[in-house]
């Protein structure tokens, strides 16, 4: 039996989100038959919101409904320490521990020749422009611990030798190749502070 065209739709809809198979779009198409019509005009409202209100943080790339995102604009957070994470959900993720007080730069991306992913095709310029404009005396590299990730940090401490910066690497307590996703909050927040450096140039 097939269902309304509305509901298919929907199925369909919810079939694109990652994890989503046949039988729980359609468990969550008709569910969402039961919700409040309040909550549908929320749902909606949200999801058109995502593409109209949400941008990038005109300094660390991070996600935002202003030109400058409530972590760059705090006054109280440490200026002088920046944390390169590999994408906005890490910096939610680090948020979430309540223990880190600097800043943060989003690169989107790491270097992976074999996905002809290179240094040009991920934030690293402005990196750079911020470093060299913002008087910063750290860099903390917080990305995942695999191929991609090693070559982006050595890449970044390459690249900074030159500058007046500390450049340090979170510890991992999680296997080679763990995706950051699945890492506790407890784990994520020992890994920064007990981070390493790779290289000081702070005279």
């Amino acid at each position: 039996m097939l269902y309304p065209e509305t509901i298919n739709n929907l199925i369909e809809c919810y079939k694109k989100l990652p994890g989503i198979g046949e039988k729980t779009a359609e468990r969550m198409a008709l569910y969402s038959l039961e919700l409040d019509q309040e909550i549908i005009d929320l749902f909606v409202q949200s999801l058109a919101n995502l593409k109209s209100k949400i941008k990038r943080c005109q300094k660390c790339n991070n996600l935002t409904q202003n030109d400058i995102c409530p972590i760059c604009a705090d006054e109280s957070r440490d200026h002088n320490l920046i944390c390169v994470v590999e994408e906005p959900k890490n910096v939610f993720q680090f948020e979430k521990i309540g223990t880190y007080h600097g800043l943060y730069h989003v690169l989107d991306g790491l270097i992976s020749p074999l996905e002809n992913i290179n240094p040009e095709d991920i934030n690293l310029d402005s990196l750079l422009k911020r470093i060299d404009e913002e008087k910063i005396k750290e860099v903390i590299i917080a990305v995942k611990p695999s191929v991609e990730g090693e070559t982006t940090a050595l890449y970044i401490s390459k690249i900074l030798e030159d500058k007046n910066v500390t450049i340090s690497k979170i510890a991992h307590g999680v296997p080679l190749g763990a995706d950051m996703d699945y890492v506790d909050a407890l784990t994520l927040e020992l890994a920064l502070e007990e981070r390493k450096n790779i290289t000081s140039h702070v005279e």
